[in-house]
């Protein structure tokens, strides 16, 4: 027999070469998907009691010919007849898993493919294409044979065993997929968990010797070839998650991810079948104070088939952070980025992935006040501590920016997360959001009646600070990641009354404003005098003396960094944009001077001009060492300085 391809045009070739799929490579997961669809089909057939016959052996096969040029793909599934080669071959993009899926729609056993047009991926790679396949009923093999234009030839085959045999003859411009470990490599990428086994070549291995033995009598290690299976059938996320322990998804986690050598800290297990499909297991790594670049980490499957690790549209932009698997037969194999951003399935199966994190760390949270509750009587701070350390407290200083992450760009998540998030303090001490209000809001409401937070970002450079606001009765609280200037601006808005503000941003009396002032011990003329001495020893365009009355024995100058500019100069650095300005402005700091010191009125009473010059250095450079500001040369000159006033 020989015809013409029933096609629309002509030029379906060139259009499946260079339009229909992104990379040329795509073609083994189609031919194998396309494999692997027949192979199930014979098993719910065999299951239904329609198929009598031995099932046998369905691995599925790939094989290499370098000499013929030929790549092989066979399985030993349900075949075709004449009439459905007619069909689901010379009728392209007739899939015969739709009329399969709709006649069988009940059975347990998924198919994959849903267009017809996979088997013609082929064509990319080669140059002719040969079908040789025998149906399960009881009619003759066919041989289909093309050579990459709309006509074809097809004959009665002498083959007598159930199955199907694609045999590409590769293009001399695509002689890689000629190559062993070049199809090993894309066998591992795109089809090692689909459900049906599959043979690529053999391997070799070390096991016991059967009749050989060393000097002490013990078996030898013998090299011996076995078939190369590349594929685990029943990966983790197809198992019950009562079936698997933590070792098990550990080693399942090292399993995709073999450079990763850090363990998880945990993980959720997704099996959804209503309103959508959804199995997979997304786990959550240690991030710290870094986002990962390279957030290509969650993998995208169809019915165990590879789709692609670009799952934008998939998962919301802070789920990138986690790794792990996705199946879900609701997306197609062909699927693109703007399938992704449009198809409402997507768009639910991106949102209950976000709810079921969120259940998860509230679940954490919850199971801690719940389990603390029977020893509160005994010692109630130290049962909670306990208690919850075990649980989120233990895991948040490695997830603390990915939750963040996720409330600044995710608002439904925001509002679950304000349940669960965790404050930390320069103490090591962690509250929830609500609790933490509680602890402060007697000591550390201003006079606006505005509940002040306190917060550092770096114990060592700021502890000076830290110290202050410690020894008026203040807690504070360490916030050090990336993503902390943004975060702060965050919570203001969430929390009503609610004030942010960084422990070397004022002077400990202006950082929470109380009603109460302390009296100055200098009069206006005197300050008048002072100010011009102190700026003289300064960078004029770097730093703005401040005069403030402050407790005698506080320090006699401090240096401080206004939190509204700092903050969003911060936060233009790291997100553009309309803010811009703020990251184009420099650095700008306070010198703040304690007229109440009495080291500043020693200044304000030196006559010798040098001495007096060399107190304000000493002085201003002590402030600056302070803040971790005094570097260089100016560094040097101080330790010179200060050595020669010893």
């Amino acid at each position: 027999m020989q015809g013409k391809l029933n096609v629309q045009t002509e030029n379906i070739f060139p259009v499946i070469k260079k339009f229909l799929y992104s990379d040329h490579e795509i073609f083994l997961r189609e031919l194998i998907s396309n494999a692997v669809d027949a192979t199930q089909k014979l098993n719910t057939l065999a299951s239904r009691g329609e198929f009598k016959g031995e099932l046998g052996d369905l691995t599925i096969n790939v094989s290499i010919d370098s000499k013929k040029k030929t790549l092989t793909v066979s399985d030993r599934g349900i075949g075709m007849t004449a009439d459905e080669v007619e069909k689901y071959i010379n009728q392209i993009a007739f899939s015969g898993v739709t009329d399969f899926m709709e006649k069988y729609k009940d059975s347990h056993e998924p198919l994959i493919g849903h267009f017809g047009l996979g088997f013609y991926s082929a064509f990319m790679v080669s140059n002719k294409v040969e079908i040789v396949t025998k149906s399960w009923r009881d009619q003759p093999a066919q041989h289909w044979s093309c050579d990459g234009n709309p006509e074809f030839t097809m004959t009665d085959d002498p083959r007598t065993e159930r199955g199907t045999d694609i045999i590409l003859h590769i293009a001399d411009d695509c002689a890689e997929f000629l190559e062993e470990t070049t199809i090993l490599q894309l066998l591992r990428k795109y089809c090692r968990f689909m459900p049906v086994a599959i043979r690529f070549g053999e391997e070799s291995v070390w096991v016991d010797s059967e009749t050989e033995c060393d000097k002490d009598g013990n078996p030898k290690r013998v090299e011996k070839k076995q078939p190369r299976i590349i594929n685990d059938t029943t990966p983790a996320w197809k198992k019950a998650p009562s079936s698997l322990s933590d070792d098990d998804y550990r080693k399942f986690y090292h399993e995709l991810f073999p450079t990763n050598f850090e363990d998880p800290l945990f993980q959720i297990h997704l099996n959804v079948d209503f309103p959508f499909n959804l199995t997979g297991i997304l786990y959550f790594p240690k991030v710290r104070r870094t986002i990962d670049p390279n957030r290509n980490k969650i993998q995208l499957y169809c019915n165990q088939v590879f789709v692609t690790d670009q799952v934008e549209g998939v998962v919301p932009d802070y789920l990138m952070l986690l790794h792990g698997v996705l199946d879900s037969p609701d997306i197609p194999l062909n699927v693109s980025r703007s399938y992704l951003q449009s198809d409402s399935n997507v768009k639910k199966i991106s949102s209950h992935i976000s709810k079921k994190v969120a259940d998860k760390l509230e679940e954490m949270s919850k199971a801690k006040i719940e389990s603390s509750t029977d020893e509160a009587t005994q010692n109630q701070d130290n049962s909670q501590n306990t208690t919850f350390k075990s649980q989120l407290e233990e895991k948040w200083d490695d997830i603390k920016i990915f939750v963040q992450y996720g409330m600044l760009t995710d608002e439904k998540f925001a509002e679950r997360a304000m349940k669960f998030y965790l404050l930390k303090n320069t103490e090591g001490q962690y509250f929830t959001l609500e609790s933490y209000r509680e602890k402060i809001k007697a000591l550390q409401t201003d006079k606006d009646k505005t509940v002040c937070y306190l917060y550092a970002s770096n114990t060592d450079d700021e502890h000076t600070y830290i110290e202050k606001a410690r020894a008026k009765g203040y807690d504070v609280l360490l916030m050090d990641s990336p993503l902390e200037s943004h975060f702060v601006n965050l919570l203001e808005q969430k929390i009503e009354k609610t004030r942010f503000v960084r422990v070397d941003s004022d002077t400990v009396e202006k950082l929470i404003p109380h009603d109460d002032a302390i009296p100055e011990k200098l009069s206006q003329d005197e300050k008048d005098k002072l100010k011009p001495i102190v700026e003289a020893a300064l960078d004029k365009q770097k730093f703005t003396v401040m005069l403030e009355s402050m407790e005698s024995d506080d320090s006699p100058m401090l240096v401080t960094q206004s939190e509204f500019m700092r903050r969003y100069r911060e936060m233009a650095q790291s997100s553009g944009g309309g803010m811009s300005f703020y990251g184009e402005l420099p650095e700008s700091y306070n010198l703040v001077v304690n007229i109440n010191h009495p080291l500043i009125g020693r200044i304000l009473a030196e006559s010798d001009t040098t001495k007096q010059q060399t107190l304000v250095g000493q002085l201003t450079d002590l402030a600056l060492l302070s803040a971790g500001l005094l570097k260089g040369e100016a560094l040097s000159r101080f330790l010179k300085r200060s050595v020669d006033m010893i």
